[in-house]
Order: structure tokens, then C-alpha cells, then sequence
């Protein structure tokens, strides 16, 4: 378990009341975060960030801790049994609010109401890369490339039933290719295989890929927002190269246990808005290749009920379950 402890105080006194008066009482409590993945990946980073940005206004010690496993569906059986008390937050990727109940049969937890939505922290797009031994440079040389060679007519993704399979797959229906989807035991393995030649395309978040693209080991030929990435400005989108459906985002957002206190909710948004309007944390995202969120827990109750609007069609039509 990796924790990084930030300055602690009694939690949210000023602004919850009763609360934050028991808080204190008590003594010094601690607000962790958790995040269902290892240290050092994207989402691991934007969480210490915010731990480090919200500690002042929350006037708490935050920590994040990190339990890698089931794509995220550890910690979020651990939020559902946590105290509904403000004191443990998690941030997820919409894999675990959205996804995973489309896939899974049973999951032990039910995102509706065991859950209670804090804030919308970032967006992030996908990176359609091909290896540079592959003679292509834009999506519709791909396409044509992988009609003219069915055979090597494949792509892969770092999971299994991942945003990244389902957008793929998309890719695959939109296009007429009739691609394979290969699947690969994470962004590195994935990565391997591009660098290697071993697979024809593959879909990741831009992140996973970014720097072995600028390091000419691969070749990111597209990618998936509305807007061109702001860590690849000169790579232009699927929607710019023909594929006006193939918009896609994923993101992170943060959540406490079903029926905590709407006051200390509240209180907790805005301390997530206000640091995610920072300009160094603006900055920290953007490098990373991420959209700052924001809004309240409303907006972020709406965004999930869009995204599962979005991709259960795309899961249906594929007929993937993960169990």
C-alpha cells in the first residue's frame, strides 16, 4: 500500500458543524483517497495532486492509499462498507461507475446506491497507434492497409472488456475493417506488443503511449476527443479524418459512500472545484494529456447517466460479458 500523508486538521470544522466539531473532539482524523490502481500511473498522479490541493480548505491530513486490482472494483466494494462520514473518498476511472456494470453479471456493489457522486475531476482521450514498422500515417491508410491485408486486420487493447476494447471495437464497426480485438494484460504489455510489430493497432489512453510515440517507437496516428489533444497538437482527431461517430472520452471522477451528509459532500466539492481550477493543476493536467472536470454532484450524476447512455449499445453489440 503506498500513502502520501498531507498537513491534517480537524476535518471540514468551519463549514459542517457538527461534523467537524466531533472530528475535533476526537483528535486529528485522516481523509483518505482511495485508488483502485498502482502508484505512478495517471490516475494515481491526479489524486495525489488533489490530495496535496485540497488539504487547506478540507483542513485535513489526506491520504491516498493504492489497492491495485479488478480494474478498480476493490476499492469500490471498500467505499461502499466505509463510514458515511466524509472520511474516505474514490477516485475511479468511469470504468467502475459505468462499465463494469455493463459487463458483470454480479458485481458487489451497486454504483447507484452504494456511491454518492462528489465531483467530475478530469476527461481523457483515447491514442490510436500503430507500430512504425506498419506503413500508415492516418486512419483511413489503416483501414485500407487492413482490407488489403486481412490477415493482419487486428488491434489490441490493454484489457478486456476496457474502454479502450469497446472504442476498438467501434473503430473496427465504423470503419468496415473487421478487426480482431487482441487483448493484452495492461498498457505495458500492449506497448510491447506496438513496439514489436506483433499487433497492427492499438488503443490506450494517449498517456500510455505518449512517450514511446515521441520517442519514434510508435506511431499515434489519431485521437478520440472532440479537439485535438493538447500533448499532441499536431496529431489531428478520428472526427477531423472522416469519423464524425468516433468521439469518445473517458474520466475520472470522485465519490464517497451512499449517505454521507449532503452538507459534507458539498463541502468536499468545492474544495475539488477549487483546486481543480489552479493553474498549476491545470498545467499538471494538461501534460498528462487531461481535461480538467468540475461542476457539482448533480452534473456528475448526469455525466454517468450519459456515458451509460453511450456505451451500452456499443457493449450490447459486441456481446462481451466479463463473467
Amino acid at each position: 500500500m503506498n500513502r502520501r500523508h498531507v498537513t491534517l486538521a480537524a476535518v471540514l470544522s468551519a463549514t459542517l458543524g457538527g461534523f467537524g466539531t466531533a472530528a475535533h473532539a476526537q483528535g486529528d482524523k485522516l481523509v483518505r483517497i482511495l485508488v483502485g490502481f498502482p502508484p505512478g500511473g495517471s490516475i494515481d498522479i491526479v489524486a495525489r495532486l488533489l490530495a496535496d490541493k485540497m488539504k487547506d480548505d478540507l483542513k485535513a491530513t489526506i491520504v491516498v492509499e493504492n489497492r491495485a486490482g479488478a480494474g478498480g472494483r476493490i476499492v469500490a466494494e471498500q467505499l461502499k462498507s466505509a463510514p458515511a462520514d466524509g472520511s474516505t473518498l474514490m477516485i475511479t476511472p468511469v470504468v467502475v461507475p459505468v462499465l463494469a456494470p455493463l459487463v458483470f453479471s454480479k458485481l458487489n456493489y451497486n454504483a447507484a446506491t452504494d456511491f454518492a457522486p462528489v465531483g467530475h475531476v478530469c476527461n481523457f482521450s483515447f491514442a490510436v497507434t500503430v507500430p512504425v514498422a506498419l506503413p500508415v500515417k492516418t486512419v483511413p491508410e489503416l483501414v485500407a492497409y487492413l482490407k488489403a491485408h486481412p490477415e493482419k486486420a487486428n488491434f489490441g487493447s490493454p484489457a478486456p472488456g476496457s474502454l479502450p476494447h469497446f472504442f476498438g471495437e467501434m473503430l473496427s464497426r465504423d470503419a468496415h475493417a473487421d478487426m480482431v480485438h487482441v487483448a493484452y494484460g495492461g498498457g505495458a504489455p500492449l506497448l510491447s506488443a506496438l513496439v514489436g510489430n506483433q499487433v497492427s493497432a492499438g488503443i490506450d489512453v494517449v498517456l500510455e503511449t505518449l512517450e514511446a510515440h515521441r520517442a519514434g517507437k510508435v506511431r499515434i496516428i489519431a485521437t478520440s476527443g472532440e479537439r485535438r489533444s493538447a500533448v499532441l497538437p499536431d496529431v489531428p482527431t478520428l472526427k477531423e479524418q472522416g469519423y464524425p461517430n468516433m468521439v469518445a472520452q473517458g474520466w475520472f471522477a470522485m465519490y464517497a459512500p451512499a449517505k454521507t451528509p449532503p452538507a459534507v459532500v458539498e463541502a468536499i466539492n468545492r474544495a475539488l472545484n477549487k483546486a481543480l481550477a489552479q493553474p498549476d493543476v491545470l498545467d499538471r493536467f494538461a501534460k498528462l494529456g487531461l481535461e480538467a472536470g468540475g461542476g457539482s454532484p448533480a452534473d456528475l450524476a448526469a455525466l454517468e447517466r450519459s456515458s451509460t447512455a453511450r456505451w451500452a449499445p456499443v457493449v450490447k453489440a459486441t456481446g462481451f460479458r466479463a463473467d
